[in-house]
This record gives structure tokens, C-alpha cells and sequence, in this order.
């Protein structure tokens, strides 16, 4: 084997004693001039600043929505940026191995575009290729200097976004449209909590890093907010995050390179100063109630102390929404036994789960597994495998290099290197039960810190394969790129005008079916024009996205309610075209057919509900109803006897498990059809108590049992309501209840 020829430092001039030759692998890979690249971290910043903070003051536009247009804008401008700066560059950049984990999955999602779900791969592949521009401007452009600039960003995006999470705990502050409360801007509490403990270490460090007095004890402020806000949203894997933060983590590093950071040489005074203003704050804040009365009816704690110490003292794995999860896991686990080489494709699961799912079981609700491991493995097979093992590794390799090289230069790059890494850390531990690569703020979050890994590495001549490189580079190839990312820009104003639109028309659709709803009269004469207006505008959102599963069956279930079944069959059945193996929408369809008399269309759909799940709740009570009314009278009450006696309670099952019995002369049966419906479904008492009179009355000839129903039944209804029902009663019984004539006797 032929030798390789040692590199030889330049002579020094005479006089002058040479330097000690750096070995090859720390000799740092050169960036960008230092004057480049400002520009490109200010925008960066600019995005971890307002992802977090700034919401949408209405339903018409989904939260992460907005906060997917800023990060997609925002790294397609800093690349236009970056490209510009470079048009007529020579010299090589630098790559880095960590770059080419997101380009893997984004090629492998745009792979599966031809085999898989074209929509849901085609989303990820988008999701991806923003994850992989993200983290190589990071890797080209994080010069050490500018690493406060982002820290600042990543500091004001998580405290402002603490600040509304502390108003709607304290004050229940209604600016921002939320699901369990306090979701900041994120909709939802676990979200808003999961990015929250991603972004901690940035505060902290800038606590450490702050000199006056006036500013620690700020920053101390803010680091304790941020922590309040954590403990009032009462998420369990963010909370373990944070005590791992708080308690082990960030003591550990401003202890460990105290020498380069401004907290090892505070004066007595100051670190009195930022002790007290911490947990002071904490301790001061954390008992002031809530007056969140959706907070307050959970009976999760009274204040964020309370609610932080108790939610962490419930973790078991006896806590019911971690037994919601576990079923979706083992479906999961399913499909890796099942696909282990190809997974079902990238963004698939929701569409395939319900064919993985345990016999009997139906939850379909839920769009990720929770689990971002078992949803990569279970979506992108050995592709998968390979980005998991390839990350850990890499991030193992980069934190024994953080805490065992003892360089001069290492040891200033240390702290920024401990806060990417506790930054991603608890970024794994959250994705155990949740989603938050796919959060736009969380996943970007995620991207700045393995670009700023990466660059550190580069610094530090932290050589290939597992680190920085030198990537070739011509004027022709930056313009090119340039030209490439201007028609990027393009594609996605274009992406993002119709998405705005048509999330607005689909909602706006879907709060106009509520009023109606609400109005108790939705068939009313004076609701047509409403329905008209809903009508068009669910079918103009459909149109432009015909994939959009989240709101459109909700304009269906309103529509069902109100008898126009029509209407509610052709959204449901929009949604099986790019979700066809839901059961419950299967069911739904069918219901519709049987409703309009459309009998051998209800049995297809049954069919295809049955050929997923035989055993599921939805099936078995469709089976009934349609085996009935095909007149099947004795099947049809055989199966709804073997579906009762197996716990299998459905609204319809049990309505139509009573009328079947009824006329089968099976009123013990009957009876206990009618206790489960009112038992399960509180608000159909008072009916349900008039079904059971008229059976005790016209079948049995028992009055002393009808007239309990009939009076069971007047005490459930409201005041209002009472004439409708008088006329339904038998003349016979009025007197026996009070009433003469329809009115109170005297």
C-alpha cells in the first residue's frame, strides 16, 4: 500500500520558532468570511423568535400552520440570502455527515411519493428538506460570534410565548384559540410545553452568560417564568425534561466551564442576587392561583407549584392517556414486525394504522403514534433505523468530544455545545410520548442545534466521515442554487396562499354547522341560507385539498344530526378517498346509505369496515341495523344480544337492540338495551324514559311501571319542553301524572 505524503506547516520565518504542527483531524474546516453570514443568523433568530411567540387570534388559520409559513419562509429567505452572498464564490464550504440523516428521509419520502400516500409523503418530503436547509446555513454561518444573536432569538420566542402561557393560567387570556389550556400559541398545552423545555438551556445560558447585576437578575426573571410555565401546563414528559434540566444538567455545566462563562466570576452579591430573584420568582409566582376555570375543574393543582409537583408525582403506567398511547404503540409496533425494510411510507401511519390495529379495538382519532421513534421506524423501515442509530451516535460522539477535549479553543466552544445538546436531549425524552419533530417551532428549534453542532465541530477540525468536511463550490453551482431557491420561494407562496384558504373556508364552514347545531332548531326554515353558505364553503376547501382529514368530517357529523344524510355521505366519503381504511368513517358511509334507503351501498360499506375490523363497536352495530332492515328480524337481535353481552355499547346498537327486542317480545332484553343507551348517553334520559313508558304501557299492560317511566321522563324535561311531550303521552296516564287536559290539574 502505497504511502500518503505528511502534510508539512509552512517554515517559519527566521527568528520566529514554529508552532506545533496541529495534527490533520483539528485542523478546523474553513466558513464564511466574518463579515458573511450575519444576515443569515439574524434571520434565524428572527424565526426562533416569532415561531414561538406569535399566534393566530382566530380559528380560521390552525397555530402550527402559522408557524410552519414562518419557519418555511424564514429558511427559504436566509438561503436566498446566503446564495446571494455566494454567487460568486469559489472556495469550498463546508458539509458536515449530520446533514445527510434529514437529506436520507427526505429522499426516502419522496421515494415513497411512487408506492405510498402521495400527499402525506409529499408533505414530508417538504418537512425535511426545511429541516436539512435549516441545519446546513447553521453548519455554514454559526460563527461562534453569532451565536449569541440566536441564543437571544431562542430566548425571546420561549419567554414571550411563557408569558401568554402565564396569562391564560392566571387570567384565563382569550386572545389565542386554544384546546387544553395553557397552550401560549400552540393550541395545545403539551406542545407549548415540549418546546418550552427545548428552549430552556438557551435562557439559562444567557443567565450565565449576563455580567451586571441588573441583567442577572433579569435573566433570572425570565429563566424562572419559563420554568413557571412549563409547570403550569402539568405535561409529564416535558416536567421530566425539566427536573433533568434544572436539577443535573445546567448546574453541571456552569460548574464545569465556569472559567469561560460569567458566572464563575459573579461576586458574592450578584450570585445572591440571581438566587433570590429565581426562586423567589418560582417560589413566589408558583402559588398564585389560577383563575382559569377549565384549569381549575381538572383538579390538577390550584397553582403551578401544585400542579408542577402533582402532575409529576401521577407518572405511572397506570395513567389512562398513557394506556390511549399504548394502544396505538403496539398497532405501531405491528407495523415495524410486519414492514420492517420499507415502513409504509413517509407520512403514512395514519393512513395504514387502522390495518394494524388489535381485533376490537377502533382508535382512529390521532393523526402521530406519540412516539417519534416507533413512527420513523414504523414509516421509514431500515431507512429509519438508519437515521435513529446515525443520530445517537453522532450526538454520543459529540458530547464525550464536549466534555473530554481540553483544548483551549474546545473549552470556549463547551458551553454552546452543552446547551445544543441538552436542547436535543430533551427533545428525545418529549418524543417518547409525543410528536415534536413535526411541530414547526420544536423541529426548527431541533435543526438550529445540530447546525450549530456542526459548525462547532468545523471550528474544532473535528474531521470526516462523522463531522465537518469541505464541500466543493463554483459561482455556476451558487447560482444555480440561487435560482433554485427563488423558485422555492415561489412554490411555497403559492402552497401557502391555498392552504391559508382553505383552512379558512373549512373552518369557517365548520363554525357555522355548530351555530346551527347549537340553536337546538337546526331544520328550521331560517337556517337555509347558513347551510347554503357552509355547504359552499366546505366544498370550496375540499376542492383545493381534498387530503384534509382534521375538520371535514366534523361538518358531516352536523350534517348527520339534522337528517341530510346526502350531504354528510359525500365529506365523509372525500375523506376515504385519501383515508380508506378508517372504520369508523366506513360506518359512518354506510349509516348514510341505510338512512336513505340505499341498501346494497350500506352493505359495501360494511363489507370494507368489516374486512379492518370485524369486531369493532361501529361494525358490529351497523351489522344489526342493516340485517334489520333487510328484515333479518331474529339475526339482527341474536347479534345485538352476542354484541351487549360482549360490552360492545353504541348508541345506535342499543336504540336499535331495543326496538328489535321490543317487537321480538324480549322486554327484559329491551329494558336493559334502554338502561346502557341512557347510562352511556346522559342527555337521552328523558326520551329514553318515554320509549321505556310506551313499552311498559302498549306491550306489557304493566301501568304501575309506565307511569315510573312516564314521570321519570317529565322530570328530565326541561320546562320548555314539556307541551311536546304531554302530547305524547297517553290521555290515560295525564290525570295519574297531574295534569288535565295538558295543563296542571288544579
Amino acid at each position: 500500500m502505497a504511502k500518503k505524503k505528511r502534510l508539512r506547516p509552512p517554515a517559519a520565518p527566521e527568528g520566529n520558532p514554529a508552532p506545533p504542527a496541529a495534527p490533520i483531524s483539528s485542523v478546523p474546516v474553513p466558513g464564511l468570511p466574518a463579515e458573511a453570514g450575519s444576515g443569515i443568523v439574524a434571520i434565524l433568530a428572527l424565526m426562533m423568535l416569532l415561531a414561538p411567540a406569535m399566534g393566530v387570534p382566530n380559528e380560521e388559520l390552525l397555530q402550527d400552520t402559522l408557524k410552519s409559513i414562518i419557519v418555511s419562509f424564514a429558511a427559504l429567505v436566509a438561503a436566498l440570502l446566503f446564495f446571494w452572498e455566494l454567487r460568486n464564490r469559489t472556495e469550498p464550504l463546508r458539509w458536515h455527515a449530520v446533514v445527510w440523516l434529514p437529506l436520507l428521509l427526505m429522499a426516502y419520502s419522496l421515494g415513497s411519493i411512487a408506492w405510498s400516500h402521495v400527499y402525506l409523503a409529499s408533505v414530508e418530503a417538504i418537512r425535511w428538506f426545511v429541516f436539512s436547509v435549516l441545519v446546513w446555513l447553521g453548519l455554514n454561518t454559526m460563527s461562534r460570534d453569532k451565536l449569541p444573536l440566536l441564543a437571544w432569538g431562542v430566548h425571546g420566542g420561549v419567554v414571550i410565548a411563557s408569558l401568554w402561557t402565564a396569562l391564560q393560567f392566571w387570567g384565563d387570556f382569550g386572545l389565542f384559540p386554544q384546546g387544553p389550556n395553557p397552550a401560549s400559541t400552540f393550541i395545545n398545552r403539551n406542545f407549548f410545553a415540549e418546546f418550552a423545555v427545548c428552549a430552556l438551556p438557551f435562557t439559562a445560558l444567557m443567565l450565565m452568560r449576563a455580567r451586571q447585576s441588573a441583567t442577572v437578575a433579569l435573566m433570572a426573571a425570565a429563566t424562572a417564568l419559563v420554568i413557571l410555565a412549563v409547570l403550569m401546563t402539568g405535561t409529564r414528559s416535558a416536567l421530566i425534561a425539566l427536573w433533568l434540566e434544572v436539577l443535573v444538567i445546567l448546574p453541571l455545566v456552569a460548574w464545569r466551564w465556569r472559567a469561560h462563562l460569567a458566572v464563575g466570576t459573579w461576586p458574592r452579591s450578584t450570585r445572591i442576587i440571581a438566587a433570590a430573584v429565581l426562586l423567589g420568582t418560582i417560589g413566589g409566582l408558583g402559588l398564585v392561583p389560577s383563575a382559569n376555570p377549565k384549569i381549575l375543574a381538572e383538579g390538577r393543582g390550584q397553582n403551578a407549584l401544585e400542579r408542577g409537583f402533582k402532575r409529576t408525582g401521577s407518572i405511572s403506567a397506570q395513567d389512562p392517556s398513557l394506556g390511549v398511547r399504548m394502544v396505538m404503540w403496539k398497532a405501531t409496533a405491528r407495523i415495524i414486525e410486519a414492514r420492517p425494510l420499507t415502513g409504509v411510507g413517509a407520512g403514512a401511519w395514519e393512513s395504514e394504522i387502522p390495518l394494524y390495529q388489535s381485533e376490537g379495538s377502533q382508535l382512529e382519532t390521532d393523526y402521530y403514534v406519540h412516539n417519534e421513534v416507533l413512527q420513523l421506524l414504523a414509516e421509514y423501515g431500515l431507512v429509519g433505523w438508519v437515521f435513529l442509530v446515525a443520530l445517537v451516535a453522532y450526538l454520543l460522539m459529540a458530547a464525550w468530544r464536549t466534555v473530554s477535549d481540553t483544548r483551549p479553543q474546545a473549552r470556549e466552544e463547551a458551553p454552546w455545545r452543552a446547551v445544543f445538546l441538552c436542547s436535543i436531549l430533551a427533545l428525545l425524552i418529549v418524543s417518547n410520548v409525543g410528536f415534536p419533530f413535526r411541530m414547526a417551532a420544536t423541529g426548527a428549534l431541533f435543526a438550529v442545534c445540530l447546525g450549530g453542532l456542526a459548525a462547532s465541530d468545523a471550528r474544532l477540525g473535528l474531521a470526516a466521515p462523522w463531522a465537518a468536511a469541505r464541500l466543493a463550490w463554483s459561482a455556476a453551482v451558487g447560482r444555480a442554487s440561487l435560482a433554485l431557491t427563488l423558485a422555492s420561494i415561489a412554490l411555497a407562496t403559492y402552497i401557502t396562499q391555498q392552504a391559508v384558504v382553505c383552512e379558512q373556508e373549512i373552518v369557517r364552514a365548520t363554525r357555522i354547522a355548530l351555530t346551527i347545531s347549537a340553536s337546538g332548531d337546526p331544520n328550521s326554515p331560517r337556517w337555509a341560507p347558513g347551510k347554503a353558505e357552509m355547504l359552499r364553503l366546505i366544498r370550496a376547501g375540499i376542492d383545493i385539498n381534498p387530503h384534509y382529514r382534521k375538520i371535514t368530517p366534523m361538518v358531516a357529523d352536523e350534517l348527520a344530526r339534522w337528517g341530510d344524510w346526502k350531504d354528510a355521505a359525500w365529506i365523509w366519503e372525500s375523506v376515504l378517498t385519501s383515508r380508506p381504511y378508517v372504520v369508523a368513517m366506513l360506518s359512518n358511509v354506510a349509516r348514510a346509505y341505510t338512512s336513505m334507503g340505499e341498501t346494497s351501498k350500506a352493505m359495501e360499506y360494511l363489507a370494507r369496515a368489516k374486512k379492518i375490523q370485524p369486531q369493532a363497536p361501529a361494525v358490529r352495530s351497523l351489522e344489526v341495523i342493516l340485517l334489520a332492515r333487510a328484515g333479518r328480524l331474529d339475526q339482527a337481535l341474536k347479534m345485538a344480544h352476542e354484541a351487549i353481552a360482549d360490552n360492545v355499547i353504541d348508541y345506535d346498537l342499543t336504540n336499535a337492540a331495543f326496538s328489535l327486542a321490543w317487537r321480538a317480545g324480549d322486554y327484559a332484553f329491551a329494558a336493559k338495551a334502554m338502561q346502557l343507551r341512557m347510562k352511556g348517553w346522559p342527555l337521552s334520559r328523558a326520551d329514553g324514559f318515554m320509549q321505556l313508558g310506551d313499552m311498559y304501557a302498549k306491550a306489557l299492560g304493566d301501568p304501575a311501571q309506565a307511569l315510573a317511566a312516564y314521570k321519570q321522563a317529565l322530570a328530565l324535561t326541561p320546562e320548555a319542553e314539556r307541551g311536546t311531550l304531554l302530547r305524547h303521552l297517553p290521555p290515560e296516564y295525564l290525570p295519574k301524572l297531574g295534569f288535565a287536559n295538558g295543563v296542571p290539574a288544579p
